[in-house]
């Protein structure tokens, strides 16, 4: 079965890890680009690396971002010069941005980078950009429009969101690969990723509504939140200050048009009457990944729906 992944940050990348491992084979992973941004002349992709450095079993299993064992020896160091730090780059990890600024600038698109970075990693797997050119992500807070990652990392998420924006979206199309993989795909699987911060970019691109539409495959999604809390990042915050019920109910009724079925924590049973009259079937198991074999387990469900 060709499966197809739409996923971001830490949850999206550990369900793709499951399904990596039990279904290496013909899957695709397609990731957001919404908070790529450049920092000391380097082109930084989070989301994707976050996704490259899990599937490779890289990444720091506490934080579930950056590479194990990494040092911050240069981000010291810089702090000892007076630049800015309020993005912290681990010293391995800034190879990876290196590269990926190196051949960028040589012309290669960032989804030719991307599958050498995957390529070097020894992953079997197609791991691509949602696009190939810039879409940021901004956001409008009480103060005004911001860039997704001062919201995020600056800001540690703590204002209000009013209003979302993904810039340019509407006139970048996705990569053509993307556009393949969902065409192909016999199981399209959207991971526990933040709706407003790494799948809605998606959704916004330039005829991707088109493109979803005339998808064959069953639209699989996981709901990223458990009773009324995010597993990680700020998605609570965003569904309260956006207007949305702060649980997976929110989620339902913003992924709607977008999914066949949305798996929900087994805690959140009591919703299902609500989620079901949005036209979404449901489906309930264990969604909390603290392990690997978690991880598998979920992946398998999201197969068999």
């Amino acid at each position: 079965m060709k499966v197809a992944v739409l996923a971001g940050g830490v949850g999206g990348a550990r369900l793709s890890h499951g399904l990596y491992r039990i279904h290496p084979r013909d899957l695709t992973v397609i990731v957001n680009t919404g908070d790529d941004f450049q920092l000391h002349g380097l082109s930084i992709s989070p989301d994707l690396d976050t996704v490259l450095y899990t599937l490779a079993e890289w990444a720091d299993s506490v934080q579930g971002w950056g590479l194990s064992g990494d040092t911050r020896r240069c981000a010291e160091q810089l702090a000892r010069l007076g630049g800015e730090t309020w993005f912290q780059l681990g010293d391995l990890d800034l190879a990876t941005h290196l590269y990926r600024t190196q051949r960028l600038g040589q012309g290669a698109t960032l989804t030719k980078v991307t599958e050498e970075l995957a390529r070097s990693a020894g992953l079997q797997l197609r791991l691509l950009p949602m696009c190939d050119a810039p879409v940021p992500t901004k956001l409008r807070l009480a103060s005004g429009w911001v860039d997704f990652q001062d919201y995020f990392v600056r800001r540690q998420h703590a204002d209000p969101v009013l209003e979302c924006r993904y810039q340019g979206a509407d006139q970048t199309p996705p990569g053509p690969e993307v556009v393949k993989a969902l065409t192909e795909a016999e199981r399209i699987v959207l991971a526990p990723s933040n709706p407003f911060l790494s799948l809605q970019p998606i959704f916004s691109l330039q005829g991707f509504a088109e493109l979803w539409a005339g998808c064959r495959a069953r639209k699989v999604a996981v709901s990223p939140m458990i009773g009324e809390a995010a597993v990680k990042g700020p998605l609570a915050s965003l569904l309260a200050s956006l207007g949305q019920p702060v649980n997976s109910l929110g989620v339902a009724r913003l992924l709607k048009d977008w999914i066949d079925v949305l798996i929900l924590d087994e805690g959140d049973a009591h919703l299902i009457p609500e989620i079901e009259k949005c036209g979404v079937r449901t489906v309930c198991t264990l969604t909390l990944m603290k392990t690997d074999s978690d991880r598998e387990r979920l992946a398998r469900v999201a197969l068999d729906v």
